[in-house]
């Protein structure tokens, strides 16, 4: 059954409603790859398939114990203290927990818009007062309209992500600083950065530096995405302590010891293996781009592990056409009607996209 919360005097299932948006329903052909999630086709690395196995010896006991030590490995990886990180079910349970701590009747919620749903859902849901910003022509958040709505309401949350799904652009490292240092008193910077792994130079683009100069921020990263732990959901977020304080209570349930294990083993594997799978799927992504450049297809220059195409007809006639050849591809965006999002799969997957792709678009 899915869970379901009563928020804004409604049932509301947000993870059915977007954290499994993804899912194709019905039977595929077999032999379909899967290029809708967003997911590494790498998997996990071996030391965390190691360490999950270790750990089920474990799950018969909820192991509140283990997790100061889970969250000071997770601390010390990105250069903070234990007591500026709350662990997630995912980092869709952190951002769940921002929402509640930091939005409400009389408070604000402003997003970038397109992105992912989620959160301005849930914000609306709360009774929080939700304005969708559009995105620059370059695909940016536009940080100067942003702080400007912020200032119509006392308090709230102001919402990005960086690089965004489902563009997969990225805002620039100053803009994001400008935004948190033109914010009005009472409101916070949400950043959601599951896909900044990806990004070469992420520790100077990310939102961590500004959570270390003790910015209003908070940054939600995952191990779902290029750590390949999308099925043992573990994700996590960082803000100064009195802000993981106030989040902290809504955090609903306990993390699963097997991710956390295999979190912390992943991490282990140290910043050389962060930059081996990034430069594996940044060379197959650049390649995917260069074929798209040859079919004369517009797409927005990719940050992430995925790419945003313009079909210029409605993706719901093309989802089902890829499907049918063995192509599951990403759903359909609010007021991204003709544009396709796919993720960047193993070369012999884009291969199978190229051999598809231009006679899906022709028919």
């Amino acid at each position: 059954m899915t869970r379901r919360h009563w928020i804004g005097g409604c049932f509301f299932a947000p993870e059915l409603a977007f954290a499994q948006h993804a899912a194709i329903a019905g039977a595929v052909p077999p032999g379909t790859i899967w290029l809708n999630a967003n997911e590494s086709p790498e998997g996990p690395p071996k030391s965390a398939v190691a360490a999950l196995r270790k750990a089920a010896a474990d799950a018969g006991r909820y192991s509140h114990r283990a997790f100061p030590d889970i969250e000071r490995a997770i601390a010390a990886a990105v250069g903070l203290g234990p007591e500026q990180i709350l662990l997630g079910s995912g980092s869709s349970q952190v951002l769940h927990c921002a929402l509640q701590a930091f939005t409400g009747p009389g408070r604000g919620f402003v997003t970038s818009w397109p992105t992912w749903e989620m959160c301005a859902e849930m914000a609306g849901r709360l009774g929080a007062h939700v304005v969708k910003v559009p995105m620059t022509r370059t695909w940016a958040v536009d940080v100067e309209r942003m702080a400007q709505e912020a200032r119509r309401l006392p308090s709230g949350l102001v919402h990005l992500g960086n690089p965004n799904n489902p563009t997969s652009s990225m805002t620039p490292p100053a803009a994001i600083s400008w935004l948190a240092e033109n914010l009005p008193e009472g409101w916070k910077v949400l950043i959601d950065e599951a896909y900044m792994d990806y990004v070469p130079d992420s520790e100077q683009a990310g939102g961590i530096r500004l959570v270390k100069q003790g910015r209003p921020v908070i940054v939600t990263r995952t191990f779902s995405k290029l750590f390949g732990l999308a099925g043992a959901r573990i994700g996590f977020g960082c803000a100064r302590p009195e802000l993981v304080a106030e989040m902290r209570p809504f955090r609903e349930n306990v993390v699963s010891i097997l991710g956390a294990r295999a979190a912390v083993a992943a991490l282990a594997e140290g910043p050389d293996f962060v930059a081996r799978r990034r430069e594996s799927r940044l060379q197959v992504r650049a390649g995917f781009c260069r074929w798209l450049d040859s079919r004369g297809l517009e797409y927005i220059p990719p940050s992430a592990n995925f790419v945003l195409i313009h079909v210029r007809r409605p993706v719901t006639g093309v989802i089902p056409a890829l499907i049918r050849r063995g192509i599951a591809p990403g759903r359909r965006f609010d007021s991204l009607d003709g544009w396709l999002r796919l993720t960047i799969g193993t070369r012999a997957e884009m291969d199978k996209v190229t051999t598809h792709l231009p006679a899906v678009l022709a028919g």
